[in-house]
């Protein structure tokens, strides 16, 4: 049986070793109908819950050599209260979990930037679950700059003009304030509000979200395409292994359409 992972209480303060950086992802728990919707159709909402594992599954292996590395550690930020026992064969055993407070999508991340710091991480950085490719020295590099000397802001910028990380070792709130999410000005008013606070920004390579059905072919491609064995990006094996299975199952048409046939 696998053991449950550790949950924090920010209330009870701090709770893990100093000078550690928390390399934590957003998450929903991958439930059928609720995390992924904009990839049904092609996929069913159970296969897009079984995607959405995968992304997680891979994103937390790539963080796990940062982790290694002994200057981080693997965090889950959660939703809902109560879906814990989720991720008990979906995130390492040595990943932390961290429930989701707040409404909006700028008042969570703030608060789990908030609780993170409370529990006694130096740094911070909150990484979506939608890029499973990322490579694997991002998060690395991002654990590394925030270990320098000096307040700084380190940001990994999606290719739609939102992030799939940002890094911090203090609580900058104006970061999460006026931006108008889920559009492609995310980027450009987060690094705005940066400018605002005077705070430096390392930036990391930009990447790219897979939330629908054009950015699910460009994952294919990636994985799956001629250029595979050459890519940039980590090899998201377990994503690669279930996009192969539809694939041999049901054919290529169903989720990796040739561009002639469109």
């Amino acid at each position: 049986m696998n053991a449950v992972h550790r949950l924090l209480d920010p209330a009870d303060g701090v709770q893990v070793p100093q000078n550690l950086c928390a390399l934590a992802v957003m998450t929903k728990a991958p439930r059928a109908g609720q995390v992924k919707t904009r990839l049904t159709p092609p996929l069913t909402p159970e296969e897009a819950a079984a995607l959405n594992t995968c992304f997680l599954r891979d994103t937390t292996a790539a963080i796990s050599v940062a982790a290694g590395e002994g200057i981080a550690r693997g965090v889950g930020v959660y939703t809902p209260v109560g879906a814990e026992s989720a991720y008990i064969d979906i995130l390492p055993a040595h990943f932390e979990l961290v429930p989701q407070r707040g409404d909006a999508f700028g008042e969570r991340l703030t608060c789990a930037a908030e609780d993170l710091l409370r529990v006694g991480y130096k740094s911070v950085c909150l990484i979506d679950s939608d890029s499973p490719t990322v490579p694997q020295r991002a998060y690395s590099d991002a654990a590394k700059l925030l270990a320098l000397p000096g307040d700084r802001i380190v940001f990994g910028a999606s290719d739609d003009g939102g992030y799939y990380l940002i890094g911090m070792k203090n609580l900058h709130r104006r970061l999460f304030e006026k931006v108008d999410w889920s559009t492609e000005r995310v980027a450009e008013q987060t690094l705005e509000r940066a400018k605002e606070i005077g705070v430096k920004v390392e930036l990391l390579p930009t990447w790219y979200d897979v939330d629908d059905r054009v950015t699910l072919r460009r994952l294919c491609d990636e994985l799956l395409g001629p250029s595979a064995a050459t890519r940039e990006g980590y090899a998201a094996p377990e994503t690669q292994k279930f996009l192969t299975r539809i694939i041999e199952t049901e054919g290529r048409d169903r989720i990796w359409p040739n561009e002639s046939n469109n």
